[in-house]
This record gives structure tokens, C-alpha cells and sequence, in this order.
């Protein structure tokens, strides 16, 4: 299972303050020196945290590497246009509102299948890969097979905020469509609100191949290092998997 890193928890810290640190792309290159295997970052609208120069830094510092950059971003035109000049291996679609603390559910690609399939195959025919993430929900399934996505990341969200009580309802909505997609042909990946205790059912589910995992791994890089929090959430997700 590959671990994907999102750095926009230390582009929030550095936004506090409207200064240069902590940088977030060093950020990643210690995430990756302690075994992550994918960056992940979401370029807001509102720029609240990741700006447009942290994007183009990154992928000039990765450049050399066998480290793929996957862009979280809102289907947009502008930001259609900053993908198509960056040019991130992985470009994983999201909802996004302005208001909202942090992402609050999946796409709903089901009403917007006529204007993603344009959307999305500009992207591919730039040579990058399309990610959605959705709620975990068999018809959302359908429809990104519809519209040419690659990949879907399920949104695991309402499983982190009903750990310990309707734990095991959401994790078997979440087996359920993971198994779904892939027997459909898509890759399966995962994420939100994941941390070392709850990530471990996530991870034993065989059919998703990848976690990004950002604000937990942050959060406790304050106490542990950035370093030893990546290598830890690395190694919890191993056992689990194993």
C-alpha cells in the first residue's frame, strides 16, 4: 500500500503568518526521506494554504525523482489551466466550497458526468492520470467509469467521525465500493480524517492501493518530527496490510 503525504498542513502553519516557514516542499522532501510514496497537495481557490509557486517549486525539486506529485484541486477552469502547466503526474478532483474548515464529502459526479468528461479528457490528453474523490457509493462508481477517470479515491471521512460507533457500517460501505471499483477496472485509493488508530482498518483493505493522509501525520509531527511521524503512519499501514 503507497502512502501519499499531503504537505497543506504546513503550508496552513506558515499562512498564519504570511512568511516564508515552514516551508512546505521541505516538508516533502522529509516526508519522502522517511518513506513516503507520493506528495500530495491541494491548491485552493481560496489559497488559504498550498500557493501556486509551492506547486511549481515542488515539481521542479521532484523533477529527478521517481516521486509522483498528485494535485488535489476543484474542477475549474483556472485551475484546469495551472494543471496543464504543471503538469502533476495525478490530478484528484474534489468538492470544494469556501466556507467549509476542510473537505466535508466526495464529488458528486453523477450530476456533473457532461461537463467532467470534456473536463477530464483534456487532462489525460496532457498525460495526467485523473483521480476522483468520491463518497463511497456504487452509483458514484459508475459515473467515474463514465467519464474516463483512472482512479477514485473513496472519501473516508464518515468513517473517521463514527470510529467507535458505527464503525463497522461505514467500513463495509467502504470495502463494498473499493471492491466494486476495482472489479470495474479502476484504482482505488483512500483518504481523509485518517490517523494511527483509525487507518488501520482502511488498510486492510486489499483492493485500495494507496492512503494520503495529511493533517494527522502534521499534527503529530509537533510532538515527533515530521521524520518519525511519516515513518510511523508508513509502518502502522505495513503491519496492518501485511
Amino acid at each position: 500500500m503507497r502512502l501519499g503525504v499531503n504537505i497543506d498542513h504546513i503550508a496552513t502553519l506558515r499562512e498564519a503568518r504570511k512568511t516564508f516557514e515552514p516551508d512546505p516542499v521541505k516538508g516533502a522532501l522529509i516526508a519522502i526521506q522517511a518513506g513516503a510514496d507520493q506528495i500530495t497537495l491541494h491548491l485552493r481557490e481560496d489559497r488559504r494554504h498550498i500557493q501556486d509557486e509551492d506547486l511549481f517549486r515542488l515539481k521542479c525539486e521532484l523533477k529527478d525523482t521517481n516521486v509522483p506529485i498528485n494535485l488535489e484541486m476543484a474542477p475549474t477552469l483556472e485551475m484546469k489551466n495551472i494543471a496543464l502547466e504543471a503538469l502533476p503526474n495525478t490530478v484528484t478532483l474534489v468538492p470544494e466550497k469556501r466556507q467549509e474548515i476542510t473537505t466535508e464529502g466526495g464529488l458528486d459526479v453523477v450530476s456533473l458526468k457532461d461537463y467532467l468528461k470534456d473536463y477530464i479528457k483534456e487532462l489525460k490528453e496532457a498525460g495526467i492520470k485523473v483521480s476522483l474523490f468520491i463518497d463511497p457509493d456504487l452509483e458514484q462508481v459508475d459515473a467515474s467509469l463514465e467519464v474516463g477517470a483512472d482512479a477514485i479515491e473513496i472519501h473516508t471521512g464518515e468513517y473517521a467521525n463514527s470510529y467507535g460507533k458505527n464503525t463497522e457500517k461505514e467500513i463495509q460501505r467502504i470495502r463494498e465500493t473499493a471492491i466494486y471499483a476495482k472489479e470495474k477496472g479502476l484504482k482505488v485509493y483512500a483518504g481523509h480524517g485518517l490517523n494511527y488508530e483509525n487507518v488501520v482498518n482502511i488498510a486492510k483493505i486489499k483492493e485500495i492501493e494507496e492512503l494520503n493522509i495529511g493533517h494527522s501525520i502534521i499534527a503529530n509531527a509537533i510532538f515527533l518530527g515530521l521524520y518519525e511521524a511519516v515513518r510511523k503512519m508508513k509502518e502502522i499501514i505495513t503491519k496492518a496490510r501485511g
